[in-house]
């Protein structure tokens, strides 16, 4: 298996559901599989998908076939079911919060994501979310 990239739900939303951002999540998945999918990160992108169906961007049909697909990919390896190290993920957020949330601005979710792939120890993190994109970038990671 090809080291896993570590992929935030703004990316993995636009892998699963269509939108102006589909197109370069596709392309980025195909050169970077498998990707990371934390509990976390899972939970996430599972409400994304059903908030898709409250703001009237997808049916509730597109739902079960999004989620669906979302299980067919953990299943066949595409998403890498990957545990957490709590303690060392709440570690790394915490500093990372410490030293960029006041220049950055990013929120708690971005901080767990990013710190998510640091005790991943993920090479590469990919996302749509500038402000995420740039303290993964702070954090040393590879971003696409």
């Amino acid at each position: 298996m090809a080291a896993p990239i570590y992929a935030d739900t703004s990316f993995l939303v636009s892998l699963y559901i269509q939108d102006a951002n589909s197109a370069r999540a596709a392309a980025l998945a195909t050169e970077s599989l498998p990707i990371y999918l934390t509990p976390v990160a899972e939970h996430e992108l599972r409400n994304a998908v059903r908030l898709c169906v409250f703001r009237r961007q997808i049916t509730s049909a597109q739902r079960e076939k999004t989620l669906f697909e979302l299980e067919n990919d953990l299943t066949a390896g595409v998403l890498h079911a990957a545990p957490l190290d709590w303690p060392k993920t709440l570690r790394h957020a915490e500093a990372l919060g410490r030293d960029h949330t006041e220049l950055v601005g990013v929120r708690g979710m971005d901080l767990l994501h990013v710190a998510s792939a640091l005790a991943l120890r993920a090479k590469r993190f990919v996302t749509f979310d500038d402000r995420q994109r740039q303290l993964a970038k702070l954090a040393g990671l590879d971003v696409g």
